[in-house]
C-alpha cells in the first residue's frame, strides 16, 4: 500500500463509524468531518456550543442538519461528555475540536470516568502514517508527540500500539526499525543502541508478537535498500520498514516536520493505546492531514 487513498478505499468498504467531536466549532475540523460524512465513512456528533457550531458551519457551507449536536457551552467539559458518550457505546471515534488539549488529554486519562481503567498498564502513544513519494510504502513513525524520553518497557507498548494501527489497514506481519544515530550497538555511550538490540531480541523470543522487529539502525538504512547494501546490513527489515521506531520525542518529532514539509509527504496520525480510536490533530496541520488522520481512527474503529 503505497497511497492514504488506499486506506479511504478501505473505510468506504466497511460501515460508518460514529465520530464524537469535542468542542466542535473548528471549521477544519468541521471540514475534515463533512468530507468523511459525503465520502460515507462518518456520521458526525458535535458537542459544544450550538450557535457557536451553527456559525462556524456557515462559514463553511457545512449543513448542521447532518450532524446530531449535543450541547455543552463549557469548552473544558465537551471532552468529558464526548468520552461519556464513547464509554455508554453512542459513538465509535473521537475527535479533538477547539478544546484545549490538556482539557481533551485530561477527560481520556481520568482514573474514574476516562476512556482507560486506573488499573491498565496501557500506554498512550502518536502513531504517524506517511505517503512519502521516494519511499515504496505507506511508513510510519512513532512517537513524535506524547512520549519524551520513553524507556525500555515503554518502547515495547509504543511499538505494540503502531502494530495496531497498521494491522488495521492490511499489514498483517509489519518490520519494526528501531532507529538511532548510528546502526552498531554502542554500550554505555548510546542507550538507544542498547534499547533496539534487546527490542531485537524480545521479538525473536517472542516478548514482541505480531512483527519482525529489528535494530540498531540508522534512518537510512532502515528505508533504503542501497544504504543498507552499502553498509552490508542484512535482515527483513533492512531498506523495507513498515514502522520506524525513534528513539524519543525530539529525533521524532524532527523527523515528523521534516517529512511534512520538505519531502512533500502526506500524513495521517492518531493517538493509539486506548480502546477508541483518538484523532488529536495540530492546529498547524493541513485539512488533508486532518482528513486522513480521521480515515484511519476510523479504521481503527472497524478493525
Amino acid at each position: 500500500m503505497r497511497k492514504l487513498e488506499e486506506l479511504l478505499d478501505m473505510a468506504k468498504s466497511q460501515k460508518p463509524m460514529r465520530v464524537v467531536v469535542a468542542d466542535a466549532a473548528e471549521a477544519e475540523v468541521l471540514a475534515a468531518l463533512e468530507d468523511a460524512r459525503k465520502h460515507s465513512i462518518a456520521n458526525g456528533i458535535l458537542v459544544g456550543d450550538p450557535e457557536a457550531i451553527k456559525k462556524t458551519a456557515s462559514s463553511i457551507g457545512v449543513n448542521v442538519d447532518d450532524y446530531e449536536i449535543v450541547e455543552e457551552k463549557s469548552s473544558k467539559m465537551t471532552a468529558r461528555v464526548a468520552v461519556e458518550m464513547l464509554k455508554r457505546g453512542e459513538a465509535d471515534v473521537l475527535m479533538k475540536g477547539l478544546v484545549s488539549t490538556k482539557d481533551f488529554m485530561k477527560a481520556i486519562l481520568d482514573k474514574e470516568k476516562g476512556l482507560i481503567h486506573h488499573k491498565s498498564k496501557k500506554l498512550l502513544s502518536h502513531v504517524a502514517v506517511f505517503e512519502v513519494p521516494a519511499y515504496h510504502k505507506l511508513l510510519t513513525i512513532t512517537d513524535a508527540a506524547i512520549n519524551i524520553a520513553p524507556t525500555l518497557e515503554e518502547k515495547v507498548q509504543i511499538i505494540n500500539n503502531a502494530i495496531e494501527v497498521v494491522r488495521s489497514f492490511g499489514v498483517e506481519k509489519p518490520k519494526v526499525a528501531c532507529v538511532a544515530a548510528v546502526e552498531k550497538v554502542n554500550p554505555g555511550k548510546m542507550p538507544a543502541t542498547e534499547d533496539a538490540a534487546i527490542l531485537t531480541i524480545m521479538n525473536r523470543r517472542g516478548q514482541i508478537k505480531g512483527a519482525i522487529v529489528d535494530g540498531p539502525f540508522g534512518f537510512d538504512n532502515a528505508i533504503s535498500r542501497k544504504a543498507a547494501e552499502i553498509k552490508r546490513i542484512g535482515g527483513e527489515v533492512a531498506g523495507d520498514a513498515d514502522i520506524v521506531l525513534f528513539p524519543d520525542i525530539e529525533s521524532a518529532n524532527v523527523a515528523y516536520k521534516m517529512l511534512q514539509y520538505f519531502a512533500n509527504s502526506r500524513c495521517a496520525a492518531i493517538v493509539a493505546g486506548t480502546p477508541i480510536p483518538i484523532v488529536l490533530t495540530s492546529r498547524a496541520d493541513p485539512h488533508e492531514t486532518k482528513f486522513y488522520s480521521l480515515v484511519l481512527g476510523i479504521l481503527m474503529a472497524q478493525y
